[in-house]
């Protein structure tokens, strides 16, 4: 039997490279069986923990993501969060920084780790980073400290040394292996010989309000990317899709944008209408300052939403989360300039 104080942690593979084991026979990729996973991965045996594992059937390819199976994941650590001390996300790269955000928002007050991690290489291959990744992460997900509480209580990436606030991360190559980046917030640990966490930075559950999961998603929402001689017809189309309930644009630097008289009267509509348009930097690096040059004081004045130092995914995620519960307008607009889950610095 176990030692009570023998860390629980459940992997839970949603699809994407990681889980691959390649056939030895036919040489054919096949999708996760933790039995054989372990087999190419024995050094899970040296640790002391009691490590659980359930997949997708059918695992989800990580561009066939949808606020679907966020909310399947939700609910699958929900219903096992008494039972764990931390969650191992096994998911695809390309879409994992929505995920992590997505899920920063749906478990509200979180108290354990939800690390999240994968592969650029199949598990079974000579030179995967995918071994690497998946240990530490589970290292993390059941690390304690001095008063026995989980160090790191929130939804992180863990990809190549580096663990990330989720709801800060953004994918930044398709083949190294330094996949991803927080590039407004720093690591909050680093994994070399030793993993030091930055504890001042790791966010801490409320110890008046108990552990929230949500599940209610609305994803009438989309992105527009500015750049230079965009076309009135175009933004028109765009803005005008039925349903359209939120808009994140990428803007240039600070926060600016055209300052034709079209362009401006068209967002003031958009506004006017309801819509909520949310203003996020094209770079990676900085934040939203409206009012610090006349292109960006022009969108504040029509009602356009400072996005600060987010992410593109860490926005959209959020709005999808806001919509989806049904709150005002205006509850929208004060949760939106809010930081609800360490997502913008305010």
């Amino acid at each position: 039997m176990d030692n009570p104080s023998t860390p629980h942690i459940l992997i839970i593979y949603t699809g994407g490279t990681i889980g691959m084991i390649e056939n030895p026979e036919t040489g054919a990729l096949e999708n996760f069986d933790f039995e054989q996973f372990k087999l190419h991965v024995p050094e899970l045996r040296q640790f002391n923990y009691h490590i659980d594992a359930l997949a997708f059937d059918p695992p989800i390819d990580s561009s066939d993501m949808e606020p679907r199976y966020w909310i399947k994941m939700a609910h699958i650590i929900a219903d096992h969060y008494n039972h764990y001390d931390g969650f191992v996300l096994l998911h695809g790269t390309d879409t994992m920084a929505y995920t992590a955000s997505a899920l920063s928002y749906m478990l509200e007050n979180l108290g354990k780790p939800v690390i999240i991690t994968g592969s650029q290489l199949p598990i079974g291959q000579l030179r995967t980073d995918g071994k690497e990744n998946l240990l530490t992460s589970i290292e993390i997900a059941a690390a304690r400290d001095q008063m026995g509480h989980p160090v790191v209580p929130e939804v992180c990436i863990f990809f190549e040394s580096r663990l990330m606030r989720g709801n800060r991360t953004t994918k930044i190559n398709s083949e190294g292996f330094n996949a991803f980046r927080s590039f407004n917030l720093p690591s909050l640990a680093h994994a070399g010989i030793h993993i030091k966490y930055e504890t001042h930075l790791i966010r801490r559950p409320r110890p008046d309000a108990p552990f929230r999961p949500h599940y209610l998603l609305d994803n009438n929402v989309m992105i527009l990317t500015l750049f230079p001689g965009i076309r009135k017809e175009v933004i028109d189309t765009m803005l005008s899709v039925s349903g359209l309930r939120a808009v994140v644009m990428k803007t240039f630097g600070a926060g600016n944008a055209p300052q034709k008289p079209w362009f401006i009267e068209s967002i003031r509509k958009l506004v006017n209408r309801g819509v909520i348009v949310v203003n996020i930097t094209q770079c990676f690096k900085g934040t939203v300052e409206m009012h610090r040059y006349e292109t960006g004081l022009q969108l504040l004045q029509a009602g356009v939403i400072n996005g600060y130092d987010s992410t593109v995914e860490g926005m959209i995620t959020k709005l999808m989360f806001l919509l989806g519960h049904g709150y005002s307008h205006n509850e929208i607009v004060r949760l939106m300039n809010t930081n609800i889950a360490g997502e913008i610095t305010v």
